[in-house]
């Protein structure tokens, strides 16, 4: 008995679906799937972390105040040192996971939300519109944004809901730019003007034919941009006008412990090792993306996957 064409032919086997394909390229790169599961360790502490250890990072206990890491009679909670006021240090930055990842991620979705959206109107539309958007994109970029986000916030007071607004808008010119850029070159491709011909509005061409082919560029963007915004709120905490006590971030962690560098640097060093490894996992994470994203260089890593040995 004869076997079916399209079990003798392997060009005509069913393709893996994009989940399995992209599982198979993360495989095949370890730095980023040792970023990828470091991250997803982070997220899982940012949700359990408050419930888990909240009540542990608010005890004070001052005959352990600075107490030094690697102290392992006093528990595995310990390991990490004890803050000025006899904290442990492990309990408080998995509680700051919390506050630390939800204002980049905020910043991050709503600044690429406006920038993207924005972006598709100033590429596609009247050459009077995209000149009005990319003015105002232009005066944003003509402050520093660390200079916007401490006039802002010494203005309307440090909050998390203000620190999420303030760093959004200084990155929306990042997508709005990028969006522009690809919009333009992308409307003058054959299937737009066949989309045009056969009747299709602005609004599908923009929504249905045009954004799917940017996402994977904005992807890439967002996630190196997430580092960026989580260093930038760490910065504005350390200034002392992000995030305040009785609320943690990692970045106001590292300020609390510059006075006691001399005596006690755990109580800086350990909250600044997790911004840097989120941001090392980020920026792996980004390359990685970068790549599996792009059908030109995506075959690197297929060809390094499990399937091909």
């Amino acid at each position: 008995m004869s076997l079916s064409s399209t079990e003798t032919d392997p060009a005509l086997r069913e393709e893996p679906s994009l989940g399995v394909r992209m599982g198979r390229m993360l495989l095949a790169d370890k730095f980023a799937l040792v970023a990828a599961l470091f991250l997803v360790v982070m997220v899982i502490l940012a949700l359990a972390g408050p419930a888990w250890l909240g009540e542990e990072a608010v005890r004070q206990n001052l005959r352990g105040r600075n107490l030094a890491p690697f102290d392992w009679s006093r528990g595995w909670i310990w390991w990490m040192g004890a803050d000025a006021l006899g904290r442990p240090l492990f309990a408080r930055i998995i509680v700051a996971t919390q506050n630390t990842l939800m204002v980049a991620a905020g910043a991050v979705v709503l600044s690429a939300a406006i920038g993207t959206f924005l972006g598709l109107m100033a590429g596609f539309s009247s050459p009077r519109i995209s000149q009005i958007i990319m003015r105002l994109a232009d005066v944003i970029m003509s402050f520093p944004s660390l200079l916007i986000a401490v006039i802002v916030l010494y203005l309307l007071g440090s909050s998390i809901v203000n620190l999420m607004v303030v760093l959004s808008i200084t990155r929306i010119p990042v997508y709005l730019r990028t969006t522009r850029a690809e919009v333009l070159e992308i409307r003058e491709r054959m299937f737009v003007q066949a989309a045009r011909v056969m009747g299709a509005s602005s609004n599908r061409i923009l929504f249905r034919h045009i954004l799917p082919i940017v996402f994977p560029t904005l992807t890439t963007l967002a996630t190196l941009d997430f580092a960026y915004v989580m260093l930038a709120e760490s910065a504005l905490s350390f200034l002392g006008i992000g995030i305040q006590p009785p609320d943690i971030t990692w970045g106001l962690m590292i300020s609390q412990g510059r006075q006691y560098l001399t005596n006690a640097w755990w109580l800086s060093f350990w909250p600044g090792l997790a911004i840097i490894l989120t941001t090392l996992s980020l920026n792996l994470l980004s390359n990685w993306l970068r790549i599996a994203l792009d059908p030109v260089q995506r075959w690197r890593l297929e060809m390094k996957g499990p399937a091909n040995g």
